[in-house]
């Protein structure tokens, strides 16, 4: 009970953290030395900040509920969804931009995720992401 707990503080905060960086300059946090580097990297980004998320979200469903696969899409579609209004709160935010192309980046990173947790939980394909949940949630999958 106590880890079903932690991973929904850890999604918490991580939305959070998300909407407080969104609502930055693009520089605030890091600028590297090379401009067209540092524009890569940061772009490179969309593909896993809202992968983490929807992990962060489906270790909380793991550990608190039985998973579904309707459960699974909803996850994903949430945090796509957030991507979503990330874009949008971005717009209102001086020297950011929001794009089409970022939320299809966003979109992208969950939906690989979704496909690597939909395909071990429910079909023990990936034996290491299998491992590697059952070890974060101390339990077995059937």
């Amino acid at each position: 009970m106590l880890r079903t707990y932690i991973f929904a503080g850890l999604a918490f905060s991580y939305i959070v953290i998300i909407w407080i960086m969104s609502g930055l300059p693009h520089n605030t946090i890091i600028e590297l030395p090379s401009k067209g580097f540092d524009t890569f990297f940061k772009e490179s980004l969309h593909l896993i900040e809202f992968a983490i998320l929807y992990l962060l979200l489906a270790t909380f469903f793991l550990s608190a509920s039985k998973f579904t696969p309707k459960i699974n899409m909803f996850i994903a579609l949430i945090s796509s969804f957030y991507g979503v209004i990330d874009e949008i709160h971005q717009s209102f935010v001086p020297y950011r931009t929001a794009s089409t192309i970022d939320v299809i980046k966003d979109c992208i990173g969950v939906i690989v995720c979704w496909y690597l947790v939909h395909q071990a939980v429910f079909y023990q394909r990936f034996p290491i992401i299998v491992s590697f949940i059952e070890k974060i949630l101390n339990r077995k999958f059937e």
